[in-house]
């Protein structure tokens, strides 16, 4: 008996040591990834279609971590090892979309200008304790998959910079595009308008608009500047050619917190809603798309987060 109390002592102790061996390396990987990708998220490569279906997955160089700078990198526990079995192993991930259908229809491969989805919307997590997220299975595999998360998205930055990006140019220009693509969708310019959004958030935009059209004659908006917060909380590989791994978009869903005046006015220009003389403050989540193989392609909107 004694033997056998003894042994699950042991059997203890050698869980929590694995358990805190995990825990520093998942902070390892957490860390790293957000001073890397300075809060992106989520960023898996994708390549193209196959029997009227695009497929999204992942995929590093040469089997590697993509930023480590370490050899070899050992992470112990369970969890840790099946990290490292998604890493080696080139599968397809959980999101798919069907491809266009004259695609489907023809088989012809068309010049691709949006693959016409947002690839893995943002969700923020729920809260979860400590001892829940390292100490149940339940904690683990969330612990697992936020490191998942973070990989995919340094991943994403890594081959976004290889274009040139610079994160502050880049948030200089997100602002800029959300102050004109709100200004254009008040005043109704669709003509504008359609050289700011894709092909998909453009008709549902158009359709917005009509249904305003409808109820207020005439929207006033306006955005106070500066902006009070941006921040980028994902980003995404698209990949459009399973043959061509070259032929990727990029998705970044960046959080605006702004402040904003608001006020619409019927037909005969009396004020029906909102008030432009008071500051309203705003969370808006927008997901803006470049193609990173066409000449000339710049940023556009491709999608708008509810929460």
């Amino acid at each position: 008996m004694k033997k056998m109390a003894l042994l699950r002592r042991i059997n203890t102790v050698r869980s929590l040591y694995q358990t805190f061996e995990l825990q520093q390396s998942s902070s390892f990987l957490l860390r790293s990834s957000r001073s890397y990708s300075t809060g992106f998220s989520n960023v898996p490569q994708f390549y193209g279609q196959g029997q009227g279906t695009t497929y999204c997955f992942y995929k590093t160089d040469n089997n590697a971590i993509p930023w480590t700078s370490r050899n070899k990198m050992t992470l112990r526990s369970t969890m840790a090892a099946e990290l490292l079995i998604f890493l080696n192993d080139k599968k397809f991930l959980a999101t798919q979309a069907k491809a266009p259908a004259q695609v489907r229809k023809t088989g012809a491969q068309l010049s691709i200008t949006s693959p016409g989805l947002v690839c893995e919307p943002y969700a923020p997590g729920e809260p979860i304790t400590f001892w829940k997220r390292y100490f149940t299975r339940t904690g683990w595999r969330r612990t697992k998959d936020d490191i998942k998360s973070e990989l995919k998205s340094a991943y994403a930055i890594a081959r976004l910079r290889r274009s040139g990006y610079s994160k502050n140019q880049f948030y200089k220009e997100a602002v800029e595009l959300y102050k004109q693509i709100n200004t254009l969708i008040a005043n109704g310019d669709k003509t504008s308008l359609r050289k700011a959004v894709t092909e998909n958030m453009f008709s549902a935009l158009k359709n917005e608009i009509k249904q305003r059209e409808s109820i207020w004659s005439k929207v006033y908006w306006e955005m106070v500047e500066p902006i009070v917060k941006i921040r980028t909380l994902r980003a995404r590989l698209i990949g459009v050619d399973k043959n061509d791994v070259n032929k990727v978009f990029v998705q970044l869903t960046l959080e605006f917190l702004t402040k904003e005046k608001f006020e619409a006015y019927d037909s005969k220009g009396a004020v029906v809603a909102g008030d432009k003389t008071k500051e309203v403050l705003v969370r808006s989540i927008w997901v803006f798309e470049k193609s990173l193989f066409h000449p000339g392609a710049y940023w556009r909107l491709c999608g708008r987060i509810k929460m």
